[in-house]
């Protein structure tokens, strides 16, 4: 484990780093269908089983790929990954945050927790600037087709996976030790130096943990689209909201930078007390 404060960057992923749901990319047209009719169909289902709308759709990406002939097999999904357009700066965005925080004495470090699908992020160019991947994901067979829900994360149990960075517990099947009773001094990154970046309604309860714990939360838009941010502002469900721009000395950059700057201090700060403490009862 690093000496050095941890700082940890979760983010959203569909609309938050990619400009559409991922799925829209590759996956749903490999099935000769436009967007709004897989998710209708989806949705439908779901609402027909009252069924998880996560895992309606998951099984749903199943059943059409066999209405159409194929499987749909795990090696394909990383292939779509290819295909999927982020926000400008997105790219480069990463390398550049880690230098600042080294810069600033810390470590930074970088998680997706996602509704979309692991399989497909991880095809991405940009899958391995992260220390972890929470999405959903398939049990694949021995000949790589997808045969059930591994994981499933919704929008509600998407808190769970900041629990586990915070603790961290990065095992998705390691309950116990996730549920286990830990001093809070004693948590690997602290809900103070986390930071949460979202899009919208799917991150609130992620937010609003951000709010309740100490930690930073942003909200961010596609150019154009503020309105359907500002009442997360307004609500107090985010701390801050800025265009979905990830370029070098942007606005979303520079808040960054000051949150970091920010949580680099306090944890000095807190480093001076307990030493002065120590030094008291020594």
């Amino acid at each position: 484990m690093s000496s050095k404060p941890i700082i940890a960057i979760m983010y959203d992923f569909d609309k938050t780093l990619s400009t559409r749901d991922m799925q829209d990319y590759a996956l749903i047209p490999s099935l000769g269908m436009e967007s709004s009719e897989f998710w209708q169909i989806a949705n439908d289902f779901g609402r027909e089983q009252k069924m998880d709308g996560i895992l309606a759709y998951m099984y749903t990406a199943i059943r059409e790929s066999r209405r159409h002939g194929k499987e749909l097999r795990r090696q394909d999904l990383v292939n779509h990954g290819k295909s999927v357009e982020f926000f400008e700066g997105v790219e480069s965005w990463f390398d550049r945050i880690n230098a600042y925080g080294k810069e600033q004495g810390v470590e930074i470090e970088h998680y997706i927790i996602s509704s979309g699908m692991k399989e497909i992020i991880e095809g991405t160019d940009i899958a391995c600037k992260f220390k972890e991947i929470f999405a959903c994901q398939y049990y694949f067979d021995e000949s790589g087709v997808a045969v059930w829900p591994k994981t499933a994360v919704n929008y509600t149990n998407k808190t769970q996976f900041v629990y586990r960075i915070n603790k961290g517990v990065l095992d998705v099947s390691n309950d116990e030790d996730l549920n286990r009773s830990m001093p809070d001094d004693s948590k690997r990154v602290p809900f103070c130096n986390m930071i949460y970046i979202g899009d919208g309604l799917s991150d609130v309860p992620c937010m609003k943990m951000m709010q309740s714990y100490g930690g930073t939360s942003i909200a961010v838009y596609p150019e154009g689209d503020r309105h359907k941010v500002e009442e997360l502002l307004t609500k107090d469900r985010v701390n801050f909201i800025f265009p979905a721009n990830y370029t070098e000395g942007g606005e979303l950059e520079e808040a960054m930078k000051s949150i970091i700057r920010k949580i680099a201090i306090c944890d000095t700060l807190t480093e001076i007390n307990q030493n002065q403490l120590k030094s008291i009862t020594q």
